[in-house]
C-alpha cells in the first residue's frame, strides 16, 4: 500500500506536486502539503520553489560551463534543462526553448512521437518528440521527489496526473505513456477542472454542504497559460446523501495566457514602431517574455500603477541598446478584458475568420480569442444535458444550461478584474433567460489547486470524503452482425449487444457473458455502437435482437479502423470474449480478448453527454 497520495499538475506553463503523507492523521484525516521542486534559476544556481515551469530548453554543447545546469541529484546534467532558468533563458534563444509541449501532445496533426520540437528550429538542434519533453519534464518532478524522500520513490507510490478534460484518447494515451517514461509505474489520470473543485471541497471540508444544495450546478471555468476548459458539475441527492456528477465538458480550446502575453507584446510594440524602432523576431519574443512578467507583477500587487518593460538589444546599430518601455494597469486591464472577456449576448458565439489558403503548420489555436463567447457556446450546447441527468438537477434553463455557482481555476484569474467580468456577463446571459444569478466559489489557490485536487482524489479513492461521479447517462451497446446466407440486396441484420448498461461508474469495468464472438482483423473494418436513454433495465450481456426502426436505440459515429493481425494469422475472424470498461475520464474501452491466446485489441468510444 502507497504511504502517499501524490498529485501532478502537468501544467502547460507551471506543473506542481502535492501529496497525502496517509500515516499522518489529523482532525479532518490527513495532512496535505505541496512538494518544493528544486530547479535551475540560473547559470550555477539551484532554488526550490513551488511551482516548475513547463519550459524545456535544449543548449548548444558549448554555451555553458561544464556543472553549471546540474542538479542535487545529477550534478553533470548538460543537455537539458526544465524549469525558471529554461523560461527565462529561452526567451533569450527561442529556437532552443520548447514551451507548450502538453498543447503539442494532443494535436493530432502531427506524429507527437517524432522529433518534431523546438517547432521550426534550425537543424543544428537536436529535437525531441512532444511525448519525449514530457516525459523529461514528469522526470524532473520524479526526480526532484526522490531525492527529498530517499528510499520512497514516485515509482513505487499512487500517482494521480491530471490532463484537461476535453482531451481525447490519444492524448491520454500519450499522457500515460509519458509518465511511464519518466518512471511513473501507478498512475491514474483525473479531469482537471475535477481537480480543481476537489481542492475546493477538501478546503471547505465540511462547509462544502453550506455552500451548495441539491439541484444547483457548477460551472467550473479553467483559463491556464495555453489552454481554456469548460465543465459542468450536478449537485444531487442520494439516499439523503450529497453527491457531485460531472454532466458535460468542452472543447479543448488553445486559448489562455499565452494568448495575452502575445496581445500585450503586439500593443507595446506598436509604441516602438511609432518612436521608429522596429523589433527582430528575436527582440520580440524578448517583448512578449517581458510583458508575461509584467503583467504577472501588476496582477500580483493591486498598488503598481505601471511595471516596467526591458528588452536587450542586438548589435551595434540604432537597436544595439537595451530598449525599455512600460505597461499601465489601465492599459492591461482595458487590453485583456474587453479584447478576451468581451460583453455580449448569449448568442454571441465564437467567429470563424476565413483561412489563408495556405498557412504555416502550428498548433490549432483558437481563432477567436473572446473566452466569453467560447462559453456562450459551450452552455449553449449544453442546454439539454441536465434535463437528461438520471437525477435530474432544477435549473436546466431554456436557451442554454443555467449554472448556480462558478469556481474559477487557472492562474489567469488571479487577475480579479478577469473574474468580475466573467461574472457580470454570465450573470446578464442568466437574467434574459429568466434565471437566478450565480456566485462564485472563492477561496481556491488558483495555481495549486488541480494538483492539492489530484492529492485529495487519490485519498478519496481509499474510500473517504466525497467523489465525483460521472456514470453514464445511457446504456451502450456494440454492433454485432448476424451470419447469414448471402442474399442479394439485403445486408446481414445487425443486433445490439449491451457492454456498457445504463449508470455504470466511470473506473468500473464488466465481463460481458461468453459468446461466439469473431473479431476481424488485418482489413479495414467499422465498428457500430449504439445508446439508449430509456432502456435502463438492460444489463450486459443483454442482446437487442431489433436494430433497424428501433426508436429506443440511437446509433452513434461509427469507430473505423483497422485492427493489426499479428504474424502468422490466417483465420478470417479470431474468436474473442469481450470485456467493457468506463474509464475514470469518462471513456468507454471496449477490449477483444482472444479465446485460448493472448491477443487483445481495444476500442474507445466517448460516453460523455455532449450535445
Amino acid at each position: 500500500m502507497s504511504r502517499y497520495s501524490i498529485g501532478i499538475d502537468l501544467g502547460t506553463t507551471h506543473c506542481a506536486v502535492s501529496y497525502f503523507d496517509l500515516e499522518m492523521q489529523s482532525g479532518r484525516g490527513v495532512v496535505q502539503t505541496m512538494l518544493d521542486v528544486p530547479q535551475v534559476t540560473a547559470v550555477g544556481t539551484v532554488e526550490d520553489k513551488a511551482l516548475l515551469p513547463s519550459f524545456l530548453y535544449l543548449p548548444h554543447a558549448n554555451e555553458f560551463p561544464e556543472g553549471s545546469l546540474g542538479l542535487p541529484w545529477d550534478r553533470q546534467r548538460s543537455g537539458w534543462v526544465v524549469g525558471d532558468f529554461a523560461r527565462a533563458h529561452g526567451a533569450k534563444a527561442p529556437m532552443r526553448l520548447i514551451s507548450s509541449a502538453k498543447s503539442w501532445l494532443c494535436h493530432s496533426g502531427v506524429d507527437r512521437q517524432a522529433p518534431i520540437l523546438p517547432w521550426q528550429a534550425p537543424a543544428d538542434v537536436n529535437r525531441i518528440s512532444p511525448l519525449e519533453a514530457s516525459s523529461r519534464t514528469l522526470r524532473h518532478l520524479r526526480e526532484a521527489w526522490d531525492y527529498r524522500f530517499k528510499g520512497l520513490g514516485m515509482a513505487g507510490e499512487e500517482v494521480v496526473l491530471t490532463v484537461p478534460a476535453s482531451f481525447d484518447a490519444a492524448a491520454r494515451d500519450l499522457t500515460l505513456k509519458a509518465a511511464q517514461e519518466s518512471g511513473l509505474k501507478n498512475v491514474t489520470l483525473l479531469e482537471e477542472p475535477q481537480a480543481a473543485l476537489y481542492a475546493w471541497c477538501e478546503a471547505m471540508g465540511e462547509g462544502f454542504r453550506n455552500r451548495v444544495r441539491t439541484g444547483e450546478v457548477i460551472l467550473v471555468v479553467d483559463v491556464g497559460g495555453g489552454t481554456t476548459d469548460f465543465s459542468l458539475i450536478a449537485v444531487t441527492d442520494n439516499a439523503g446523501e450529497v453527491e457531485l456528477t460531472r454532466v458535460a465538458v468542452g472543447d479543448h480550446i488553445l486559448l489562455g495566457g499565452d494568448n495575452m502575453d502575445l496581445a500585450l507584446a503586439h500593443t507595446v510594440n506598436q509604441r516602438f514602431v511609432a518612436d521608429g524602432k522596429k523589433l527582430d523576431a528575436w527582440q520580440f519574443n524578448a517583448l512578449t517574455f517581458a510583458c508575461r512578467g509584467a503583467k504577472e507583477q501588476l496582477f500580483g500587487d493591486s498598488r503598481l500603477k505601471k511595471a516596467p518593460l526591458v528588452i536587450p538589444g542586438r548589435g551595434s546599430s540604432l537597436l544595439g541598446g537595451t530598449l525599455k518601455a512600460e505597461l499601465g494597469r489601465e492599459e492591461l486591464n482595458r487590453l485583456l478584458a474587453d479584447g478576451f472577456f468581451p460583453e455580449g449576448v448569449v448568442g454571441d458565439l465564437p467567429q470563424t475568420a476565413r483561412r489563408t489558403g495556405l498557412a504555416q503548420r502550428a498548433l490549432p489555436y483558437a481563432q477567436d480569442p473572446a473566452v466569453t463567447r467560447h462559453l456562450a457556446a459551450f452552455l449553449t450546447r449544453q442546454a439539454g444535458a441536465l434535463a437528461k441527468q438520471p437525477k435530474p438537477v432544477t435549473l436546466s434553463g431554456r436557451a442554454f444550461a443555467h449554472p448556480t455557482a462558478v469556481l474559477f481555476n487557472g492562474g489567469v484569474f488571479k487577475a480579479g478584474l478577469l473574474k468580475e467580468r466573467i461574472m457580470k456577463v454570465l450573470n446578464d446571459w442568466l437574467a434574459s433567460d429568466g434565471g437566478q444569478p450565480a456566485e462564485e466559489l472563492g477561496g481556491a489557490e488558483l495555481d495549486l489547486a488541480v494538483a492539492r485536487g489530484a492529492a485529495y482524489y487519490g485519498w478519496v479513492r481509499q474510500g473517504h470524503g466525497l467523489r465525483i461521479r460521472g456514470g453514464t447517462a445511457r446504456a451502450y451497446y456494440v454492433g454485432i452482425e448476424t451470419a447469414m446466407p448471402a442474399v442479394p440486396g439485403m445486408e446481414p441484420p445487425v443486433k445490439a449487444l449491451c457492454v456498457a448498461p445504463f449508470g455504470m461508474e466511470e473506473g468500473t469495468h464488466a465481463d460481458v457473458p461468453p459468446q461466439e464472438f469473431g473479431l476481424v482483423v488485418g482489413e479495414p473494418t467499422r465498428f457500430r455502437f449504439f445508446a439508449s436513454s430509456v432502456r435502463r433495465d438492460d444489463t450486459v450481456g443483454t442482446l437487442v435482437e431489433e436494430v433497424a426502426g428501433n426508436a429506443e436505440l440511437e446509433e452513434t459515429a461509427p469507430i473505423e479502423t483497422t485492427l493489426p493481425a499479428r504474424a502468422g494469422d490466417t483465420s478470417e475472424l479470431i474468436p474473442v470474449n469481450l470485456q467493457a470498461a468506463v474509464t475514470e475520464l469518462g471513456m468507454l474501452e471496449l477490449r477483444c480478448v482472444e479465446k485460448g491466446g493472448n491477443g487483445t485489441w481495444k476500442l474507445e468510444l466517448n460516453v460523455r453527454m455532449k450535445e
